[in-house]
């Protein structure tokens, strides 16, 4: 499956700020692992059901999870598409510090 990286900054923005918290990012997790309804993840933290359809609800909006009417049930899934994408982003910063280093070494060694 090829997957487009490009992201735009409005994008980046929501999905850092959307993994910034650390219940969003355990949600995430869970429902990268497998699907569960909104009720199903309330159970696992301490507090409200509102409280958490608000993190699914950011999470959401940055297209890390997605969210669907199932019976009287909201069901939760990961979108591994969007967390490639973002991985994706985080390689590009990790190969432009590579190359840094690469060059920074090869400079070294002229002079030794």
């Amino acid at each position: 499956m090829v997957v487009d990286i490009t992201l735009s900054d409005a994008e980046v923005d929501r999905i850092f700020r959307a993994l910034a918290d650390a219940t969003r990012r355990d949600i995430v997790r869970r429902t990268l692992a497998g699907e569960a309804s909104v009720s199903e993840l309330a159970v696992a933290y301490d507090m409200s059901w509102a409280a958490v359809q608000k993190h699914v609800a950011v999470l959401e909006g940055a297209e890390l999870v997605t969210k669907e009417a199932r019976g009287r049930e909201r069901i939760v899934r990961g979108n591994p598409a969007q967390i490639q994408r973002a991985q994706g982003l985080l390689d590009s910063y990790e190969q432009i510090w590579r190359d840094r280093v690469e060059r920074l070494d090869a400079l070294l060694a002229e002079e030794s």
